[in-house]
Order: C-alpha cells, then structure tokens, then sequence
C-alpha cells in the first residue's frame, strides 16, 4: 500500500512538475500573470527563451512574438476616409511593426489581449484616426497631387499614437484609392494632353517637311540659277573672242578638213563662194 501511494505521489509530483513549466519560444517574451492575491496582475517580463517554472494554480504565462508582424487591412477591415471637401477616398493600408520587448508588459496589462486582437482593436483604431486626422487636412485636388507630403502625414499621426504603446512602425503602405469620378477626370485629363502632344508632334512634323521642301527649292533654283550665269558667261565670253578674222581662220581650217573643194551656196540666180558671206 505505502508503495503504491509513493508512487502515485511521483506521478503527481512528475504530472506537476510538467504542467508548472512552460518553454517560451525564441523570439517571444514571457508575460506571468497572478491569477489571484494582492499582486494579481502582470508579475514580470521572463526570458525571451528558455523554460519558466511557475504555479498553474495561481499563475498563467501569456507569449508575444516581437519579431516584425505583417498586418492588413483590406477587405472588410479597408477604411473610408473624407478630405475637407467631402470627397471619399478608399485606403488598405499594409503595416509592418514590431514591439519593444520591454514594453510587452504595459501592452498586456493596458489591453488584456492577445495580439491578434489587439491588432484587430486598439492597433485598426490608431490607423484609421492617422488617416483620418490626415485625410482632413486636404482637398481632394490637393491630396492627388501631394501623394508623398498625405503619406509622411499619415506616419507621423500612426507613430505619435504606437510608439509610446510600445509598437514599432517598420514599414507602411496607404494603398490610397481615388473615387471613380476622379479616375475619369484623371483619365480624360491624360487622354486629352496625349491628344494635345500627338497635335503638336503633327504640327511640328508638317513644318519640318515644309522647311525641308522650302530648302529644296531654295537650292534647285540656286543650282539653276549657277547653271544660267555660266551659260551666259560662257555665251559672252565667244561673243568677245569670235571676231572677223577669227571667224576666216575658223572657215579655213574647216573648208581643209572636208576637202579642196571651196564650199559655195547659190543665190542671184548663180554660184558664189560662201566667204563672201557677211
């Protein structure tokens, strides 16, 4: 009897033992929790690895990852948000963070809450204000054309709210949509500058080919008028050389090439030498 009841005693001791400890994951913190009695509440920040002892009676240990969380919000949990003007603008904002390991007791003891929850609560609340808050400083005209100055606006506002909670902002992303009648005046707008630079390029292309054509002319007739002026200093040139006696030899040398006969043509009814032309 006194055997069995030692070793029901080991079981229970062993059975005790294994459920009063807990490993805690690298890349966590620990968070113990009292359960009961005057320090009820967080009790402390454990190893970020390792095993933890404590009392399953009266004490829990909660786990937070602090390596960087990626969190949308799209679908449903997307946001509506309104410029000064009453324009709607859609927004999905993506979000990287982290938090302080040395904060992760705060967090746990200010909202109670795993953190995935907090993510869907206190965390969506603070990123809908920041755009909010940011939206409303702008017209709708303004915000489409300082994209960049809405966004730094919209991080300062989201970072003035987490970072003193403990959260950590290491990337974020708007995904800002514009309303469907700002797509088509955008659009139309586009569409019309393209017609616009296809008008001018078409502009520009008939005056160079007109240029191109005046050029063209310019120099045929610069040609034909180089062609005319040597004609004609070619024409004066054997007027100032051909005189009478010129002409004589000229009539000569061609009368021995064709021949001893003396050339004549027939005029007054009779036969005459031809260099009694005049």
């Amino acid at each position: 009897m006194n055997k069995l009841l030692g070793i029901f005693g080991l079981v229970v001791a062993i059975l005790i033992g294994v459920s009063s400890c807990e490993r805690i994951d690298a890349g966590h913190v620990g968070v113990k929790v009292d359960m009961y009695g005057s320090s009820k509440g967080v009790n402390g920040v454990t190893e970020c690895t390792g095993w933890v002892f404590y009392n399953p009676l009266s004490t829990k240990i909660y786990e937070f990852p602090i390596y960087i969380q990626h969190k949308e919000y799209k679908d449903e949990n997307s946001f509506t948000v309104n410029t000064k003007d009453g324009s709607e603008f859609h927004v999905s904002p993506i979000i990287n963070y982290s938090i302080k390991r040395e904060k992760v007791p705060h967090i746990f003891d200010k909202y109670r809450r795993s953190l995935e929850d907090i993510e869907s609560g206190f965390l969506k609340t603070a990123v809908y204000d920041a755009f909010r808050l940011a939206t409303n400083n702008y017209t709708a005209e303004d915000l489409i054309s300082n994209r960049q100055g809405f966004e730094i606006k919209v991080r300062q506002l989201l970072e003035g709210q987490l970072l003193k909670e403990g959260f950590v902002i290491n990337q974020f992303t708007s995904n800002l949509e514009y309303p469907g009648s700002f797509k088509n005046a955008i659009n139309a707008k586009n569409n019309a500058v393209q017609a616009a630079l296809m008008a001018e390029n078409k502009v520009k292309q008939a005056e160079a080919e007109a240029k191109i054509k005046v050029a063209t002319a310019q120099g045929n007739a610069e040609s034909m008028l180089t062609v005319a002026k040597a004609e004609a200093e070619s024409n004066r040139l054997r007027q100032s050389t051909l005189t009478p006696l010129l002409i004589q030899q000229q009539w000569i040398e061609a009368w021995r090439k064709g021949g001893s006969q003396v050339p004549t043509y027939m005029a007054g009814g009779g036969e005459k030498f031809m260099m009694n032309i005049k």
